[in-house]
């Protein structure tokens, strides 16, 4: 039997046949192949991954923006070559943290903004096995995920702080790097298509490409006018990445509606249809939905940062993004040593305590027949509905439409039940005097035949 990379090296040589016959599958015209449209479905029964922003700026200690922030010299920030040495990484322990959390995925940065990555790379000397520690953390990462049956994503910044052909000129951020041309985004297309390769051939199979970036070309968010200033040319990105592993799902944090040739759409720091970051104006899509957010207040390590979200809040926006028909990519920002730190560790085993408990009421589930409230929401598979109660409803009332047997809605911790009522097809349940325990007190219904 073929090994992984054997059947994607194969399939690479079948691609770059095609591609020179026929040339890229243009994203203006996608149309998913039969295997990315089971990664969507496969995708949305799982519900809940890890995000894990790492590289050379978590030696600073200030977030993965440090470089920007700080307005460091492209060339002062690249001395972290010398500094960087995660000698304590352990690709097995990230995976069974997750794994434990409940999580049934991993999106892992490659590249993020000040251009490090995280790969051995051939196209950039500016990557992690140039520095004292040498080794290729992703090959590591992708042979756990393989092992501990994790599905891995790989995120990619599309924007780039240190690199000269990158056109920074007519971007929101990298001003302050010392650049001295104005870009040449034909080289620079050439070698992000050049790194999507290798990540998409040397890996194995990969869940999803999770770009970021394409904002900086854009005006802030919540202008009329968000037409970005170059053409990114996503007709041969995507058509690249759709040719080399044509299951691999496409999503873009541009913090807009999709762009034709995407497979799921994101909203950053905020469950869909909420905008509470000020990022998220688009609406909900007919695509999959994930919402990333942070276990405290930054993406990567920061040192000083100790507002971390409790068990509860974490819980609520888990529950929450299922009852919008969404995942919850839950962020970690491991320290520079390779380490995730203590208290995200320590957070994360009680969340698993809790999916393993409740977690058949979210996992493989869509979104309930009831719009979410701040009080609570519904998820749904074939047989139930499940009422999430994360707090009373100020008129001790729940309404539920749809049909469903029986007369009694039940405790799902608790041999008990408590009575509704039918009404015009909508079930109405008194909750004013149920005792809410936990989190997340959950009621499971059964619905019609």
């Amino acid at each position: 039997m073929l090994n992984d990379k054997t059947l994607i090296m194969k399939n690479c040589l079948l691609t770059l046949l095609s591609l020179l016959f026929f040339g890229f599958v243009n994203a203006q015209n996608y149309q998913p192949a039969a295997a990315n449209l089971k990664s969507r479905t496969d995708y949305q029964d799982r519900k809940f991954g890890m995000f894990i922003h790492w590289g050379a700026s978590s030696v600073l200690g200030d977030g993965e923006w440090v470089m920007e922030n700080k307005g460091i010299n492209k060339e002062d920030y690249k001395k972290l070559l010398k500094i960087f040495n995660p000698i304590d990484f352990d690709a097995a322990k990230w995976v069974s943290t997750a794994k434990n959390a409940g999580m049934k995925y991993i999106v892992f940065i490659t590249r993020h903004h000040d251009g490090f990555s995280n790969w051995d790379t051939k196209f950039s000397d500016w990557k992690i096995t140039n520095t004292h520690y040498k080794q290729d953390p992703l090959k590591l990462l992708a042979a756990e995920c393989k092992k501990q049956g994790i599905q891995l994503g790989l995120y990619y910044s599309t924007l780039d702080w240190s690199r000269e052909d990158y056109p920074f000129v007519t971007g929101r951020t990298g001003q302050k790097s010392g650049r001295t041309s104005k870009g040449d985004y034909a080289s620079y297309l050439k070698f992000m298509k050049n790194q999507l390769t290798e990540l998409l051939t040397n890996y194995g199979p990969i869940s999803c490409i999770w770009f970021d970036g394409h904002w900086d070309q854009t005006n802030i968010e919540g202008s009329a006018d968000r037409a970005s200033r170059i053409d990114w040319k996503y007709d041969e990105i995507y058509g690249l990445i759709h040719q080399l592993q044509p299951a691999t799902m496409i999503g873009n944090n541009h913090h807009m509606d999709p762009i034709k040739g995407e497979d799921f759409q994101m909203f950053e720091q905020d469950l869909p249809g909420n905008n509470s970051a000020g990022l998220s104006f688009q609406s909900a899509s007919v695509l999959p939905l994930e919402s990333c957010i942070t276990m405290n207040d930054t993406w990567g390590f920061k040192i000083t940062d100790h507002n971390y979200k409790t068990f509860k809040e974490i819980i609520s926006n888990l529950v929450g993004a299922a009852g919008r028909n969404s995942n919850l990519l839950l962020n970690v920002g491991p320290m520079p040593n390779g380490e995730i730190q203590k208290e995200f560790r320590d957070t994360l085993a009680a969340v698993g305590n809790w999916t393993k408990q409740y977690g058949h009421t979210i996992y493989g589930t869509r979104g309930g027949p009831m719009k979410p409230e701040k009080w609570g929401v519904t998820t749904q598979d074939d047989k139930y509905v499940y009422l999430h109660l994360f707090e009373k409803p100020e008129n001790g009332v729940v309404n539920i439409p749809g049909n469903y047997n029986g007369n009694q809605a039940y405790f799902i911790d608790k041999k008990q039940s408590i009575p509704f009522e039918m009404e015009n097809h909508q079930l109405k349940i008194i909750v004013s005097n149920v005792e809410l325990s936990g989190p997340d007190t959950i009621f499971k219904i059964e619905k019609a035949k």
